[in-house]
């Protein structure tokens, strides 16, 4: 009882061959199936394509033109399955159809609750015509998301489980097309197995993997360190922003004065707006997104208060520290850098707790 979810976008020469691939090795396995290409509204024939296959395959087209992306043609294709076991992979051949049967014999054996089709575990090989540059950037990216899993190839889009295991829809958040790492990081799957896989190289079609998509792995490896590690993430995440706020500081600071001839005092006053503004609209949309949405304004000027409240903590602590104990009027920079810390936790602390107030679940 098996549902097979290909997202699709652009596919329409692949789409009859892998189809028709994986009905012939489900069926000769024994497997009752059916098969669910889900399209971006690729509006390149594939719809009669699929009108024809539906003919002597079980299969059925889902076409999207709502909120388009791999991940969320995943999460619907799930949703309308019919099957008790959902697995996932591709259209242009990169996941060998003829791995289904041991991904699916595992999971029926009670093996795991997650399988995973693999490149990097003993067996698992690697096409020779894929580029350098797509080595390299899986290695780095599978190696950025060692503290979310600790399974060797967390970048793979070929993957099984029990639908009745999919994580609660109000938790996921996909961004770009590692819907496998999302699932099974918010999924908390306690058993997760590898299965080695042939990867070969697309033949035909182009691949969907662009710079944009590259920003997005990382816009979405930053929600999921933060839903994993909340506080950690968020608080490294606050001190990042903090120190492109300081970089933008600065710069303002040192330009109106250089290039406009602008006071010092004043210079400072405005850089101080600009950098604050800088912080707060990052915080917003990054270190704190899965936060209340207040009205703009009114949490602008908030911020604003209550990072004058960590300069001053940060002032301070530099002050005293330089007035009163000997060792920091000799070492100053030290003095400095406590002070940036101490007003950095304050913020962070008024922040999370006043600024972007946290959701209330039973609303």
């Amino acid at each position: 009882m098996i549902s097979v979810i290909i997202p699709i976008y652009k596919e329409a020469e692949n789409i009859s061959a892998i189809s028709t691939e994986v009905n012939s090795v489900l069926s000769n396995a024994g497997f009752k199936h059916e098969i669910i290409p889900v399209d971006d509204n690729s509006q390149d024939g594939t719809k009669k394509i699929c009108a024809s296959l539906i003919k002597s395959l079980p299969l059925r087209l889902i076409v999207r033109k709502k909120k388009k992306g791999l991940s969320y043609s995943v999460i619907e294709g799930i949703e309308n399955a019919v099957y008790d076991i959902i697995i996932v992979m591709d259209a242009d051949f990169s996941h060998p159809p003829s791995a289904l049967p041991k991904m699916i014999d595992a999971i029926l054996k009670n093996k795991a609750d997650f399988i995973i089709g693999s490149r990097y575990v003993k067996g698992g090989v690697i096409d020779e015509n894929w580029g350098v540059f797509r080595r390299i950037n899986s290695k780095i990216a599978t190696l950025i998301t060692k503290p979310l899993t600790k399974v060797k190839d967390p970048m793979s889009g070929f993957f099984c489980f029990y639908k009745k295991n999919m994580p609660d829809k109000k938790i996921l958040s996909p961004i770009g097309y590692k819907i496998c790492l999302e699932i099974m990081v918010k999924g908390n799957f306690l058993r997760i197995k590898e299965i080695p896989i042939r990867f070969t190289n697309r033949t035909k079609g182009t691949s969907k993997l662009g710079l944009k998509e590259q920003i997005n792995f990382i816009l979405h490896l930053i929600k999921l360190y933060l839903f994993s590690y909340p506080k950690y993430a968020q608080f490294i995440l606050f001190a990042a922003v903090g120190a492109t706020g300081f970089v933008l500081d600065f710069l303002i600071y040192m330009g109106l004065q250089k290039l406009f001839g602008i006071n010092h005092i004043v210079a400072r006053g405005l850089s101080f707006w600009a950098a604050a503004s800088s912080n707060w609209a990052l915080n917003r949309n990054i270190t704190f997104s899965a936060r209340q949405k207040s009205l703009k304004l009114k949490q602008w000027i908030f911020f604003l208060i209550t990072s004058s409240f960590g300069f001053s903590v940060n002032f301070g602590t530099y002050y005293f520290l330089t007035k009163y104990i000997y060792f920091f009027k000799k070492y100053l920079l030290t003095a400095f850098i406590i002070g940036i810390f101490a007003g950095l936790f304050i913020n962070f602390i008024l922040s999370a707790s006043f600024v972007f107030k946290k959701i209330d679940a039973n609303k």
